[in-house]
């Protein structure tokens, strides 16, 4: 792919060249009202501003879809008016492009420094699913509990194991979360529960995907089609009190271990931004049954993910773990096809978590459960002399994520969250 020139100058490693171009929701001091916006370099296109303007009247979109406090809206209207209106932004941002560059007044509308911006949530979640799509995590999860021999359940390696999450919860990137309580073992072999605050709090590597076209009550979303009602992906941290989901998930699955916080990016990359990057997903074995086989061979995604950890007063997180989306061994592609299949409707804005990204390698495992082995070692933080095994009150959690091409990066943004004390009981 040939590197683009825009006409706002950025280093080669920047997170949203002309490239990228994420959505998300932002306001300002002096617009305090959330708005569509899109990322390019350090600044933001205010598209509530740029869409009323004559030089965007080809795309047909109303100025209105993008004053929204979401993008559900624009979500709604589908792939086709999604490219379009990148391709405008590309178009309008290109260096040789006169039409914003030479028009000082717009420009200084339409143009809003990411470091004056307050982020938001990018949609309106409706619905929220959390997959379990990485062989790896599953695997080591189940040696871990069930041993070697029973590690993956017999429906693992058949379709892509899922479950209803908490979208209330959903929290952008910056916002502090409180470790929580619940029930716990107050040890391995102890027969009653006790309650009180999580000792094993974890992180969970994840991605997620926004739905964008919706599909009606009935009418399953097939796997070529399902692209299609991909709006685009965001990091995420799946937060996780282990003690709290081990003692309550027979026989339902996650509860209150899980659905006290979920953090995620503010900007939406899109699945065309993404799209030099595909790669073949890892092999299936054995073949999935015919409505999740997936005649393209490149539906995997080459991006860089890492995890660091900064203690409360430390100077920077440091680096934990480092794993990449292409581990990943159910795609977006065949957990759309998977979730619709049964006629389920998907709306614009439900999110869809991969699950626990880890790969084949101890330092990409992505959580402390895995890290740390459940406890049993500790997890060093860079050169600093502390370990740890789970999260301590103080730490902030940073997820990063990009992609490399030739010349420039598709980066996503900071995935960030501090963990806050428990409240007193």
């Amino acid at each position: 792919m040939t590197k683009l020139a825009a006409f706002i100058a950025y280093p080669k490693d920047s997170q949203f060249p002309l490239e990228n171009l994420p959505f998300g929701v932002f306001s300002t001091a002096s617009n305090p009202s959330p708005r569509v916006g899109v990322a390019i370099a350090d600044q933001i296109v205010d598209l509530s501003v740029l869409a009323a303007s004559p030089l965007f009247a080809s795309t047909g979109v109303p100025a209105a879809v993008f004053a929204e406090s979401s993008l559900n809206a624009f979500m709604a209207l589908g792939r086709p008016v999604w490219r379009q209106v990148r391709a405008k932004l590309q178009e309008l941002l290109s260096a040789d492009n006169a039409a914003l560059r030479d028009d000082a007044e717009l420009r200084a509308k339409v143009l809003v420094p990411q470091s004056a911006a307050k982020m938001h949530l990018p949609a309106s979640i409706g619905d929220y699913t959390d997959f379990y799509a990485s062989k790896e995590h599953a695997t080591n999860v189940g040696v871990m509990f069930r041993g070697k021999e029973n590690a993956l359940m017999p429906n693992w390696t058949h379709l892509p194991v899922g479950y209803h999450g908490r979208a209330s919860s959903i929290v952008v990137s910056g916002t502090p979360l409180r470790r929580p309580h619940g029930q716990r073992l107050p040890a391995k072999d102890a027969k009653a529960p006790v309650f009180g605050a999580s000792v094993r709090l974890d992180f969970e590597l994840e991605m997620a995907f926004l739905v964008g076209k919706a599909n009606n009550l009935g009418e399953p979303v097939s796997i070529d089609d399902a692209d299609a009602h991909i709006f685009g992906v965001v990091l995420m941290n799946d937060w996780s009190a282990r003690d709290i989901q081990a003692w309550e998930y027979v026989p339902l699955g996650p509860f209150l271990g899980k659905n006290f916080g979920t953090t995620i990016s503010p900007w939406v990359v899109t699945l065309d931004a993404l799209e030099p990057f595909r790669v073949a997903p890892p092999k299936q074995f054995p073949e999935p049954l015919p409505y999740l086989c997936d005649a393209e061979p490149y539906s995997g995604y080459d991006i860089n993910l890492e995890v660091g950890i900064k203690p409360s007063g430390d100077a920077k997180h440091h680096t934990v773990c480092r794993s990449n989306l292409k581990y990943m061994y159910w795609t977006f592609k065949q957990q759309l096809a998977h979730h619709t299949v049964n006629g389920c409707n998907l709306r614009p804005g439900d999110l869809c978590g991969t699950g626990t990204i880890s790969g084949p390698t101890e330092d990409s495992f992505g959580s402390m459960l895995e890290l740390s082995w459940s406890g049993a070692k500790d997890v060093k933080l860079g050169e600093s002399g502390l370990t740890r095994k789970f999260i301590d009150d103080g730490d902030s959690v940073l997820i990063s994520g990009f992609c490399q091409g030739n010349d420039f990066r598709v980066g996503f943004g900071d995935c960030e969250g501090v963990v806050l004390p428990a409240l007193a009981n």
